[in-house]
């Protein structure tokens, strides 16, 4: 009930002035802060509240979950979705809990959010966590775009070789072409882990019979809102990340194996900035890796970070 009133109290004061943001916490506030950041835009961190937080929370930790402004359930119609908006949002968190310092905990398109967030902001930020998370946009579309061609080339699939024609003559810089490279990327399945244990199939199900899945809210227009309004629209932040470990904030990066946005070449490039002992690579894991091996993700985030 605490953690609830808490919650409650949060969002209106942020709604007072002018944000209504989401948020809600999970442990006790005197442990290690994680802060969730999800993926999107149009994302929200429904799936992680609702499978993982309090499991990371009975590890020891005080979670944040939180849904950027404009998006998932932090609904504000004034949202211009970009960058700055999200490192507001932030500092808005770390000024409302009085936090010094926080580990990011950054998935998918949140993996941009955060590097580019602990650049700016390095002084707020303990250890910086990459999961499943994007750093190489246009990469990223590439890998789809040219394994799904020869997964279609191989069927003799006519029909999707030209959809794949037609994407690529769409700007790269717009929101038309993101979708159209993760819409490839779904219908070919891979955001899906290969061979589901009961476990994963277990916790997916819990998840979509809970109300946290009733709350799964996508603001289709997101997207279209960041390429219009934000100009680092499709880029690359190897280059923040190294600066990053330079100045001696730990990057840590846990991926799924069979993740299918990532190329081997990514990961490999990913691996060699976070470094050995800091990296690791799930079997039979996809996009999704706190649900599809909670377990194993669980243990290394403890491992890290303990």
């Amino acid at each position: 009930m605490k953690k609830l009133l808490l919650a409650f109290f949060f969002t209106i004061s942020l709604f007072a002035n002018g944000q209504n943001l989401y948020i809600k916490t999970y442990g006790n506030q005197r442990e290690k802060v994680l802060i969730f950041i999800h993926g999107g835009p149009s994302g929200n961190s429904t799936l992680f509240e609702g499978t993982t937080a309090q499991k990371l929370a009975d590890l020891g930790f005080y979670v944040i979950i939180y849904d950027r402004r404009g998006e998932g359930r932090s609904a504000d119609p004034e949202a211009k979705i970009t960058y700055a908006e999200a490192f507001d949002d932030l500092n808005l968190i770390y000024k409302k809990y009085n936090l010094k310092k926080a580990t990011l905990l950054a998935h998918s398109f949140g993996g941009l959010v955060a590097t580019l967030y602990t650049e700016k902001y390095p002084q707020n930020v303990s250890n910086l966590i990459m999961v499943g998370a994007l750093f190489s946009q246009q990469e990223t579309y590439d890998h789809i775009l040219n394994s799904v061609t020869k997964i279609a080339t191989a069927k003799k699939d006519t029909t999707q070789l030209s959809k794949i024609k037609a994407i690529e003559k769409l700007s790269k810089n717009s929101a038309e072409y993101r979708k159209a490279c993760f819409d490839l990327a779904s219908e070919n399945n891979y955001f899906k882990m290969p061979n589901p244990t009961e476990a994963s199939k277990k916790l997916y199900s819990d998840y979509e019979a809970s109300d946290f899945f009733k709350t799964n809210i996508r603001n289709k227009n997101a997207p279209f809102l960041f390429y219009k309004n934000e100009k680092q629209n499709n880029i690359e932040t190897r280059q923040s990340l190294n600066k990053i470990k330079k100045n001696g904030i730990p990057i840590y990066a846990i991926y799924g194996k069979e993740d299918g946005v990532f190329s081997s070449a990514q990961i490999n490039s990913i691996k060699g900035i976070a470094g050995q002992n800091h990296f690791v690579l799930l079997e039979n894991c996809s996009h999704y890796l706190f649900v599809d091996q909670q377990n194993e993700f669980l243990q290394n985030i403890k491992k890290w970070l303990k």
